[in-house]
């Protein structure tokens, strides 16, 4: 059998060194827990950034998935299958907007709000042609698309990849002022995150989106909320915009949407919005297969029924409590909502990068982010004792 150390030389030898994982190879699954191929056993507290907010495997997922399977697969948007309209109206159930439009990963989702976006701003709201501007937010992440890269502020992932298109404007993200001044007649729309996962759990003042919500529609500006980390649960609300009584314009939804089995995104909008796309403006051969569809609805169900966004409210709200309570001299802040939380670590204690590790030791894989944060996202499925011995680890680290 190989060790973890073989397979991370065979993929460092044969694989381009786009990321830099802890140094374990995982080969099975179940709920919260993970095992090497050592056959070592780890809590999984990243949830694959929240793509495995249902836990692995699960098992009403997998069952789903498997029946599909055996039914049919792919259709292509050349016809219709009888389960994209059964996860159409789950998400227009659940995000209160009455148009859907499948894709499957979280940046085609992007790409295909910033293609609403700017074909509304020209078809309806009349600005003039190639004029149209999104305005966007300091340390934003909505993927790595070379587009999507035009309005990224960190350097690290656009360096080599330029030159980046006109049409995008960037604000500080949590202030209202600064997006007021900057809104002016060519703006079409506000993409924002409800809380700033890639930036290190970054969580804006309260009244923020309300408040953005409010200047957008007096502007006549699509507020355009990016839900794919913080959707489907992760933060104690279906989506993170109803903790303050927020319904975007457009809500672009991924990662968790597919279960943890396959990659399933999509956008919901008004149908002011959606109405600008006709026929062959824009599409994906596999966006909408019924593969997808059929997990889709399987894992919109499970949170649902299991009730996992009231669990990972009051599961993140006593995760937070304890890991405030930990005497260290290397915690400067604890800050998130329902179970996206991020321990901000001193200047003094240098980057998360070596906690992480000595957190897999004791057998949580965590992962760090923004060079100073340690995230820990656990699926919405565990349990409370799973919590504290999760907490119980974290605090022997840190401590």
């Amino acid at each position: 059998m190989p060790t973890n150390q073989d397979i991370v030389k065979k993929t460092a030898a044969l694989g381009a060194m786009n990321y830099l994982p802890l140094p374990v190879a995982l080969t099975r699954g179940m709920g919260v827990w993970v095992w090497d191929v050592e056959g070592r056993k780890y809590m999984d507290m990243l949830s694959a950034y929240s793509a495995l907010s249902h836990g692995h495997c699960h098992p009403k997922i997998i069952a789903a998935l498997k029946a599909q399977a055996d039914a049919i697969t792919l259709t292509s948007r050349a016809f219709h299958n009888d389960q994209l309209c059964e996860l159409y109206q789950r998400i227009v159930k659940l995000t209160g907007l009455p148009k859907v439009l499948p894709m499957n990963t979280g940046a085609e989702a992007v790409e295909t709000a910033i293609k609403a976006a700017r074909k509304w701003g020209y078809d309806v709201k009349g600005v003039e042609a190639d004029r149209a501007e999104i305005i966007a937010c300091t340390n934003n992440f909505h993927g790595r698309t070379v587009s999507i890269l035009a309005m990224s502020t960190n350097e690290d992932y656009r360096r080599g990849f330029g030159p980046f298109g006109p049409g995008f404007r960037v604000v500080e993200y949590g202030s209202i002022e600064s997006l007021e001044q900057i809104i002016n007649d060519n703006t079409v729309a506000f993409l924002v995150e409800p809380i700033q996962g890639e930036a290190g759990i970054m969580v804006p003042p309260q009244g923020y989106l309300a408040e953005a919500a409010r200047l957008c529609r007096e502007r006549r500006v699509l507020l355009m909320a990016d839900e794919i980390q913080t959707g489907f649960g992760r933060t104690g609300k279906m989506f993170c915009c109803e903790h303050e009584g927020v319904t975007p314009d457009v809500m672009i939804m991924g990662k968790a949407l597919g279960g943890g089995v396959l990659p399933v995104s999509a956008i919901a909008g008004t149908e002011e919005v959606m109405g600008v796309f006709t026929p062959g403006i824009h599409g994906s051969t596999f966006g909408g297969n019924p593969l997808a569809a059929a997990v889709g609805v399987a894992a919109l169900d499970v949170l649902v029924q299991e009730r996992l966004v009231e669990q990972a409210w009051h599961k993140g709200q006593y995760l937070m409590s304890r890991l405030r309570q930990i005497a260290s001299p290397h915690i400067e802040e604890i800050r998130g909502k329902g179970l996206l939380v991020g321990i901000d670590l001193k200047p003094s204690s240098g980057h998360a990068r070596p906690f992480c590790e000595r957190l897999m030791d004791e057998g949580i894989l965590a992962k760090e982010t923004h060079d100073s944060v340690i995230r820990l996202a656990p699926p919405l499925v565990i349990t409370q004792e799973e919590l504290d011995w999760a907490i119980e680890r974290v605090e022997r680290v840190l401590a």
